[in-house]
């Protein structure tokens, strides 16, 4: 099933770097940033999480919440916001149930293999909880450059 913009985005319950329980409930009234990303300290998730720090202070300006998820684990998580600063949660989606939920648990090729994995994918959910949109086959420059615009001008229209 497609996830499509305008619906409500499918909710969650998952650990992140701490082992405390995340909810989408819990930010109701906040616009929340989720991002998907493949693995923790690889080159391209390194660079999307630290474009994410350096462009924390001006989403939260914006009534938003920045979470990433992937299918690492807790003691991952941790050491990759210890190592890079990241002022946000990450979340651990080691059954990939929620990258299914949101259509980004995809099968890849890389040099000639096959295998399943995530899409790097990015979603923005009001604060009522609907998918106002959805970034798939996200390339890495100049993306939280454009999540940002896209908030920046939803807001403005409130």
């Amino acid at each position: 099933m497609t996830l499509l913009e305008g619906q409500k985005a499918p909710d969650f319950s998952l650990m992140n770097e701490k082992g405390e329980m995340v909810h989408l409930a819990d930010f109701k009234g906040k616009n929340v940033i989720l991002y998907f990303y493949p693995k923790d300290m690889t080159p391209g998730c390194t660079t999307e999480a630290c474009d994410f720090r350096d462009k924390f202070e001006d989403f939260s300006h914006l009534n938003a919440v920045v979470l990433g998820v992937s299918p690492d684990n807790e003691k991952k998580h941790a050491k990759f916001i210890d190592k890079h600063g990241l002022p946000f949660s990450l979340l651990v989606d080691e059954d990939h149930a929620i990258a299914e939920a949101y259509d980004v648990w995809t099968l890849k090729k890389m040099y000639g293999r096959e295998y399943m994995g995530i899409e790097r994918s990015t979603f923005l959910i009001d604060t009522e909880g609907k998918l106002v949109k959805a970034w798939r086959k996200v390339r890495v420059k100049n993306h939280i450059e454009e999540v940002y615009a896209y908030l920046a001008e939803q807001e403005a229209k409130q």
